[in-house]
Protein backbone atom coordinates (compact mmCIF):
# COMPACT_ATOMS: atom_id res chain seq x y z
CA UNK A 1 0.00 0.00 0.00
CA UNK A 2 1.64 3.64 -0.97
CA UNK A 3 1.30 6.52 1.00
CA UNK A 4 -1.90 8.06 -0.78
CA UNK A 5 -3.46 5.01 0.34
CA UNK A 6 -2.34 5.70 3.79
CA UNK A 7 -3.21 8.98 3.60
CA UNK A 8 -6.71 8.41 2.43
CA UNK A 9 -7.16 5.85 5.17
CA UNK A 10 -6.67 7.87 8.08
CA UNK A 11 -8.85 10.49 6.51
CA UNK A 12 -11.78 7.58 6.40
CA UNK A 13 -10.89 6.70 10.34
CA UNK A 14 -11.30 9.85 11.33
CA UNK A 15 -15.05 10.28 9.44
CA UNK A 16 -15.89 7.23 11.13
CA UNK A 17 -14.61 9.06 14.16
CA UNK A 18 -16.63 11.74 13.42
CA UNK A 19 -19.72 9.80 12.55
CA UNK A 20 -19.86 7.82 15.87
CA UNK A 21 -19.36 11.31 18.27
CA UNK A 22 -22.51 12.93 15.87
CA UNK A 23 -24.74 9.79 16.19
CA UNK A 24 -23.93 9.74 20.07
CA UNK A 25 -25.12 12.87 20.08
CA UNK A 26 -28.35 12.55 18.83
CA UNK A 27 -29.00 9.28 20.70
CA UNK A 28 -28.54 11.85 23.85
CA UNK A 29 -30.64 14.99 22.23
CA UNK A 30 -33.08 14.12 25.12
CA UNK A 31 -30.93 13.73 28.04
CA UNK A 32 -31.12 16.10 30.32
CA UNK A 33 -27.45 17.67 30.88
CA UNK A 34 -25.59 16.50 28.01
CA UNK A 35 -23.14 18.19 26.65
CA UNK A 36 -22.61 17.68 23.18
CA UNK A 37 -19.53 16.08 22.33
CA UNK A 38 -16.70 17.53 19.07
CA UNK A 39 -13.94 15.45 17.62
CA UNK A 40 -10.70 16.58 17.85
CA UNK A 41 -8.35 15.64 15.13
CA UNK A 42 -4.36 16.70 14.24
CA UNK A 43 -2.02 16.56 11.21
CA UNK A 44 0.83 13.87 11.29
CA UNK A 45 3.37 14.71 8.79
CA UNK A 46 5.56 12.62 7.73
CA UNK A 47 8.82 13.10 5.64
CA UNK A 48 10.71 10.57 3.08
CA UNK A 49 13.60 11.07 1.11
CA UNK A 50 17.19 10.39 1.42
CA UNK A 51 20.12 11.78 0.07
CA UNK A 52 20.09 14.17 -3.43
CA UNK A 53 15.90 12.49 -3.74
CA UNK A 54 13.99 15.28 -2.95
CA UNK A 55 12.35 15.36 0.41
CA UNK A 56 8.30 14.85 0.48
CA UNK A 57 5.83 14.94 2.92
CA UNK A 58 2.57 13.23 3.44
CA UNK A 59 0.16 14.61 5.98
CA UNK A 60 -2.31 12.32 7.91
CA UNK A 61 -4.68 12.44 10.31
CA UNK A 62 -4.67 11.49 13.48
CA UNK A 63 -7.55 11.08 16.62
CA UNK A 64 -6.55 13.39 19.25
CA UNK A 65 -9.75 12.42 21.60
CA UNK A 66 -13.03 14.03 22.20
CA UNK A 67 -13.90 18.19 24.01
CA UNK A 68 -17.28 19.16 25.28
CA UNK A 69 -19.44 22.05 24.02
CA UNK A 70 -19.86 23.62 27.23
CA UNK A 71 -23.00 26.02 26.46
CA UNK A 72 -25.74 25.71 28.75
CA UNK A 73 -28.71 23.72 27.52
CA UNK A 74 -32.62 24.96 28.07
CA UNK A 75 -33.85 25.15 31.79
CA UNK A 76 -36.47 22.75 31.54
CA UNK A 77 -39.19 23.59 34.55
CA UNK A 78 -40.28 20.05 36.38
CA UNK A 79 -42.26 21.86 38.93
CA UNK A 80 -39.95 19.49 42.00
CA UNK A 81 -38.24 21.43 44.48
CA UNK A 82 -35.16 19.18 44.41
CA UNK A 83 -34.60 19.29 40.71
CA UNK A 84 -31.50 21.84 40.29
CA UNK A 85 -29.80 23.19 36.66
CA UNK A 86 -26.48 24.15 37.35
CA UNK A 87 -26.17 27.74 35.82
CA UNK A 88 -22.71 27.64 34.90
CA UNK A 89 -19.76 25.54 34.49
CA UNK A 90 -19.32 22.19 36.86
CA UNK A 91 -20.92 18.87 38.16
CA UNK A 92 -22.83 17.43 40.72
CA UNK A 93 -20.69 15.19 42.37
CA UNK A 94 -22.25 11.21 43.32
CA UNK A 95 -21.38 8.32 44.60
CA UNK A 96 -20.82 5.17 42.65
CA UNK A 97 -22.11 1.94 43.49
CA UNK A 98 -18.27 1.09 43.54
CA UNK A 99 -17.51 3.53 46.32
CA UNK A 100 -15.85 6.01 43.89
CA UNK A 101 -16.80 9.73 43.17
CA UNK A 102 -18.65 10.20 39.94
CA UNK A 103 -19.80 14.11 38.34
CA UNK A 104 -23.16 14.69 36.33
CA UNK A 105 -25.24 17.78 35.25
CA UNK A 106 -27.99 15.79 35.30
CA UNK A 107 -30.01 17.87 38.23
CA UNK A 108 -33.12 15.28 39.10
CA UNK A 109 -32.72 14.74 42.47
CA UNK A 110 -34.77 13.36 45.35
CA UNK A 111 -34.60 12.10 48.80
CA UNK A 112 -33.68 8.56 49.11
CA UNK A 113 -35.05 5.57 51.00
CA UNK A 114 -31.84 6.13 53.56
CA UNK A 115 -32.89 10.00 53.59
CA UNK A 116 -29.75 11.17 51.72
CA UNK A 117 -30.45 13.22 48.64
CA UNK A 118 -29.60 11.02 45.80
CA UNK A 119 -30.30 11.66 41.78
CA UNK A 120 -32.64 9.49 39.83
CA UNK A 121 -30.69 6.76 39.34
CA UNK A 122 -30.49 6.15 42.75
CA UNK A 123 -26.54 7.65 43.17
CA UNK A 124 -26.15 9.35 46.75
CA UNK A 125 -25.88 12.60 45.84
CA UNK A 126 -22.18 14.03 47.73
CA UNK A 127 -22.56 17.66 48.79
CA UNK A 128 -19.92 20.18 50.18
CA UNK A 129 -16.98 18.66 51.57
CA UNK A 130 -17.88 15.39 49.82
CA UNK A 131 -20.31 14.13 52.21
CA UNK A 132 -23.90 13.06 51.77
CA UNK A 133 -27.04 15.54 52.52
CA UNK A 134 -29.24 13.79 55.00
CA UNK A 135 -32.66 14.83 55.21
CA UNK A 136 -34.94 14.08 58.12
CA UNK A 137 -37.39 11.81 57.29
CA UNK A 138 -40.32 14.23 58.67
CA UNK A 139 -38.94 17.16 56.82
CA UNK A 140 -38.56 15.36 53.36
CA UNK A 141 -41.47 17.03 51.72
CA UNK A 142 -39.97 20.53 52.89
CA UNK A 143 -36.85 20.82 51.11
CA UNK A 144 -35.72 23.59 50.01
CA UNK A 145 -32.77 24.37 47.66
CA UNK A 146 -31.42 27.97 47.40
CA UNK A 147 -29.37 29.35 44.47
CA UNK A 148 -25.97 29.51 46.51
CA UNK A 149 -26.38 25.30 46.86
CA UNK A 150 -27.75 25.64 50.52
CA UNK A 151 -30.24 22.84 51.45
CA UNK A 152 -32.72 23.26 53.71
CA UNK A 153 -35.70 21.11 55.17
CA UNK A 154 -38.28 22.84 57.48
CA UNK A 155 -36.70 25.82 57.61
CA UNK A 156 -33.45 24.43 58.81
CA UNK A 157 -29.87 24.36 56.77
CA UNK A 158 -28.96 20.49 56.75
CA UNK A 159 -25.78 20.99 53.93
CA UNK A 160 -25.11 22.37 50.49
CA UNK A 161 -24.88 21.05 47.05
CA UNK A 162 -21.35 21.08 45.95
CA UNK A 163 -20.42 22.05 42.11
CA UNK A 164 -17.46 20.79 41.03
CA UNK A 165 -15.11 22.47 38.06
CA UNK A 166 -12.24 20.81 35.80
CA UNK A 167 -9.84 23.59 34.49
CA UNK A 168 -8.96 20.78 31.49
CA UNK A 169 -12.49 19.44 30.52
CA UNK A 170 -10.32 16.78 28.51
CA UNK A 171 -10.14 15.39 32.02
CA UNK A 172 -13.64 14.23 32.60
CA UNK A 173 -14.64 10.98 30.72
CA UNK A 174 -18.19 9.76 30.12
CA UNK A 175 -19.01 6.33 32.03
CA UNK A 176 -21.40 5.54 29.88
CA UNK A 177 -24.68 5.75 32.64
CA UNK A 178 -25.32 9.54 32.15
CA UNK A 179 -22.27 10.64 34.55
CA UNK A 180 -18.15 10.72 34.50
CA UNK A 181 -15.46 10.36 35.43
CA UNK A 182 -12.43 13.20 36.27
CA UNK A 183 -9.49 13.83 37.96
CA UNK A 184 -8.05 17.18 39.33
CA UNK A 185 -10.98 19.09 39.97
CA UNK A 186 -12.46 21.68 42.84
CA UNK A 187 -14.93 22.36 44.57
CA UNK A 188 -16.26 25.67 44.26
CA UNK A 189 -17.75 27.91 46.97
CA UNK A 190 -21.12 29.30 48.19
CA UNK A 191 -20.58 32.66 46.05
CA UNK A 192 -19.00 30.81 43.18
CA UNK A 193 -22.10 28.47 42.53
CA UNK A 194 -25.36 29.51 40.86
CA UNK A 195 -28.04 26.22 40.78
CA UNK A 196 -31.83 27.38 39.43
CA UNK A 197 -34.39 25.20 41.13
CA UNK A 198 -37.31 23.48 40.50
CA UNK A 199 -36.21 22.12 36.99
CA UNK A 200 -32.77 20.67 35.03
CA UNK A 201 -30.65 21.33 32.22
CA UNK A 202 -32.08 20.04 28.88
CA UNK A 203 -29.08 18.84 26.36
CA UNK A 204 -27.44 21.36 24.51
CA UNK A 205 -27.55 19.08 21.37
CA UNK A 206 -29.18 20.58 18.08
CA UNK A 207 -30.71 18.22 15.96
CA UNK A 208 -30.31 19.95 12.95
CA UNK A 209 -27.15 20.88 13.54
CA UNK A 210 -26.58 16.95 13.75
CA UNK A 211 -28.17 16.51 10.77
CA UNK A 212 -26.09 18.70 8.74
CA UNK A 213 -22.99 17.20 10.06
CA UNK A 214 -23.59 13.18 9.02
CA UNK A 215 -24.42 14.76 5.27
CA UNK A 216 -21.25 16.41 5.40
CA UNK A 217 -19.54 13.02 6.68
CA UNK A 218 -21.35 11.27 4.08
CA UNK A 219 -20.35 13.33 1.42
CA UNK A 220 -16.37 13.66 2.40
CA UNK A 221 -16.52 9.73 3.13
CA UNK A 222 -18.41 9.31 -0.90
CA UNK A 223 -15.45 12.17 -2.15
CA UNK A 224 -12.76 9.56 -0.48
CA UNK A 225 -14.22 6.66 -2.06
CA UNK A 226 -13.66 8.04 -5.60
CA UNK A 227 -10.21 8.90 -4.63
CA UNK A 228 -9.42 5.72 -3.63
CA UNK A 229 -11.57 4.12 -6.95
CA UNK A 230 -9.43 6.58 -8.77
CA UNK A 231 -6.36 5.70 -7.45
CA UNK A 232 -6.52 2.14 -8.47
CA UNK A 233 -7.31 2.86 -11.40
CA UNK A 234 -4.11 4.35 -11.88
CA UNK A 235 -2.26 1.65 -10.42
CA UNK A 236 -3.85 -1.04 -12.97
CA UNK A 237 -3.05 1.21 -15.81
CA UNK A 238 0.84 2.06 -14.47
CA UNK A 239 0.70 -2.02 -14.16
CA UNK A 240 -0.86 -3.16 -17.91
CA UNK A 241 2.00 -0.50 -19.75
CA UNK A 242 4.73 -1.87 -17.58
CA UNK A 243 3.76 -5.58 -18.21
CA UNK A 244 3.54 -4.52 -22.09
CA UNK A 245 7.33 -3.29 -21.79
CA UNK A 246 7.91 -6.46 -20.33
Amino acid sequence: MDVSSYVLLSHEQALRRRLDVTANNMANLSTAGFKREQPVFREYVEQAGSGDAPLRTASMVLDYGAVHDQSAGAFLVTGNATDVMIDGPGYLAVETPEGGTAYTRAGYLRVGDDGNLQTSGGLTLLGEGGRPIAIPPEQAATVAIGEDGTVSAGGERVGRVAVTVFDDERAVDPRGDGTFTGAGGRELGAAETRLRAGGVEGSNVQAIVETTSMVEILRAYQTSMKMSEALGDLRRSAIDKLGRFG
